[in-house]
């Protein structure tokens, strides 16, 4: 009998979402190629990346910047064949990035109610298989931000919220969070922390073109979760609010290869320390490694059995929980018929699970399922 499997990491652009980026003018948008003889029904694309946007690009078609947008990414008929055809029983639904960032402070809040509730009535539709992560209105005044929180806790289908490491514009760090820390600690949402806005392009170099999007997502995306995640733990958010509930996307993107060597920075910086006495006076009170056991889940968005290893030594095979990061890295080879192929990156991910867990069957179960059965208080169905 196949093992359970809970999807926490899956993303979707609900059609009231599609509608808005249709509208727009600049990154994020959809563009709607025109047709040619030698395509005449092309697929929109998804430019969600400044890197990808016409601006960027002069000399390029417009028709093959960003993504194709297939029915993948909006069609939950899609979403639940993909399920089925990869064994999935629940997934956790999020709005993919850029969320609401970009709007003004007047429509964010809005729309915030508009994407919440589309998916609300989708989970509702479908008990048992779909939940949802809610979207904030960050660019809204901090009050409309929190009751955006309240509104959240009274949807019978909300697990948590989908949080882009810029916060309100300023990072993760802001204080100007801290009441949004507050209304989030005290409902007991699940903060899933993802990433948008990589590096500074200048980092991957004069050719970072001829490798496509390679370096931002494999490196630019981990890279910026992590930064964020030690940006909050410097400035003692997790010492304010020792409730909170965060899980970070990518499998946490390099804490677990550095989280060590933050933590003896931390230790012996200097400006931390009284004048007199070899007194730590400021900085995190609690060590890395403690918040990161506490505070922190992690998806098990690795592709491979090593970085998962480090997952579980990080925070503890209780706290890894498995994702497939869909609709995102589909098969390639444009044959049309991507649907009826088994995804490798899918395939990849539950591979990597098995193979790190190949002598604790019950360490495999509650990743790749139950752990987000427990955690997030989903259907337990006939597991």
């Amino acid at each position: 009998m196949d093992p359970l499997i809970v999807d926490v990491h899956t993303h979707i652009y609900p059609p009231s979402y599609l509608a808005l980026l249709s509208s727009r003018a600049d990154p994020p948008l959809l563009h709607h190629p025109k047709p040619t003889s030698d395509n005449p029904k092309p697929s929109p694309r998804l430019i969600i990346l400044p890197s990808d946007a016409p601006s960027a690009n002069p000399n390029a078609d417009p028709s093959t910047l960003g993504r194709p947008l297939t029915e993948d990414y909006s069609s939950l008929s899609h979403i639940l064949q993909f399920m089925d055809q990869h064994r999935i029983r629940t997934s956790v639904l999020s709005l993919a990035n850029p969320w609401l960032d970009f709007l003004t402070p007047d429509l964010a809040p809005s729309w915030a109610r508009t994407v919440n509730e589309e998916l609300e009535s989708i989970s509702y539709k479908n008990p048992g298989q779909i939940y949802f992560f809610g979207t904030l209105p960050l660019s809204a005044p901090i009050q409309e931000i929190v009751d955006s929180v309240t509104l959240l806790t009274s949807l019978p289908h909300c697990r948590g919220i989908i949080l882009g490491t810029s916060g309100l514009g300023s990072g993760l760090d802001d204080p100007a969070l801290k009441p949004v820390w507050a209304a989030l600690e005290q409902s007991s949402l699940l903060i899933f922390i993802h990433p948008h806005y990589g590096l500074p392009t200048d980092v991957f170099g004069p050719r970072r073109n001829e490798s496509g999007h390679v370096m931002p997502l494999s490196l630019g995306f981990p890279m910026e979760t992590t930064i964020a995640m030690v940006r909050m733990f410097l400035v003692g958010v997790f010492d304010e609010h020792p409730r909170l509930r965060v899980l970070l996307a990518h499998a946490g993107g390099a804490v677990g290869a550095l989280g060590e060597r933050v933590q003896s920075c931390v230790e012996h910086e200097r400006g931390y320390y009284s004048g007199t006495k070899a007194e730590r006076i400021k900085g995190p009170k609690r060590s890395l490694k403690e918040v990161l056991k506490t505070n922190v889940w992690l998806d098990a968005i690795s592709y491979g059995a090593t970085g998962l290893r480090m997952a579980v030594e990080l925070v503890g095979k209780e706290r890894v929980m498995w994702g497939s990061d869909h609709p995102f890295f589909p098969p390639v080879g444009g044959s049309g018929d991507e649907e009826e192929k088994e995804w490798a990156s899918v395939r990849t991910n539950v591979d990597a699970v098995r193979d790190a867990f190949r002598e604790d069957e019950q360490g495999m179960k509650g990743v790749l399922g139950s752990n987000a059965v427990e955690l997030l208080r989903l259907d337990r169905g006939s597991s």
